[in-house]
């Protein structure tokens, strides 16, 4: 992995870094191609049950490097081709199809700001710690852009196609409080302990009954975008996956005894 990201597998723990700081962990192509591979190795290693997202610095990421962005529209427009825009297909599709369908929980621990793709990244997560100081942008009508990363499936289903729209067409920042009272933050936090807050969630799940959380991330999903009746078919086929689990067995013979239970993860 390129040093633009960082990746760290400790205990069934996958710990994924954005490291620009001085670009405020902007995306050029390298950081891109580093954290789609990361990701994509997160999501197809059978010996990780959770994934933590995070971002070193003052910013958690601002987006696409418009520096880079500027060279690369200039190069396409001299040789009439439109090889800038093809970043979306060829990385932040795949970063947003591995964080949202991985089988397994993603914490996304945002220290600072999360706008355009950077907001995409956090918004794709499970469940998003974000320390008082965050902020949040949309930023892509700010540019003359639509949205990508995602965003335009995420945010609605997190707060509503009314507001969607409003962040979208009137970009500005969100402070994490403001964020917290809308939906996307789950838990906001004082800076000094958002790493240890987002690691200790990130551990427990970790430590928890994946196939359950694989189970509930995939039924929250398909329970988006089907009906009633096709959803309680969808949680009857989650349930007897769940059910027919070695952690399922664990967790009632713990209950029985009042003891904690120890998860094997399958």
């Amino acid at each position: 992995m390129a040093d633009t990201v960082l990746y760290e597998v400790t205990d069934a723990l996958a710990t994924i870094t954005i490291n620009r700081p001085d670009a405020m962990n902007a995306m050029n192509t390298e950081a891109k191609v580093a954290l789609r591979d990361a990701v994509q190795a997160a999501a197809q290693d059978a010996g990780v049950r959770a994934v933590l997202l995070t971002a070193t610095g003052r910013a958690f990421c601002v987006g696409q490097d418009l520096k880079e962005h500027v060279s690369s529209l200039t190069a396409d427009r001299a040789a009439g081709t439109g090889n800038t825009m093809s970043t979306v297909q060829e990385h932040y599709n795949p970063i947003l199809r591995a964080l949202t369908e991985m089988p397994k929980p993603v914490v996304a621990g945002v220290n600072g700001v999360a706008a355009g793709a950077g907001l995409g990244f956090a918004l794709a997560a499970d469940y998003r710690i974000v320390s008082e100081e965050a902020a949040f942008n949309t930023s892509f009508a700010g540019v003359a852009l639509t949205a990508d990363s995602g965003v335009s499936w995420t945010l609605p289903r997190l707060i509503g196609h009314g507001r969607a729209a409003d962040l979208l067409l009137f970009p500005r920042s969100i402070s994490a409080q403001d964020a917290y009272e809308l939906g996307i933050a789950n838990r906001v936090v004082p800076a000094a302990a958002l790493a240890a807050e987002a690691k200790a969630v990130a551990r427990a799940l970790a430590e928890g009954p994946t196939v359950a959380y694989s189970a509930l991330k995939a039924s929250l999903a398909y329970g988006t975008g089907h009906t009633l009746a096709e959803t309680l078919e969808k949680e009857d086929e989650l349930q007897t996956l769940a059910g027919a689990s070695e952690d399922h067995a664990i967790a009632v013979r713990a209950f029985i005894d009042k003891a904690k239970p120890k998860y094997l993860g399958r």
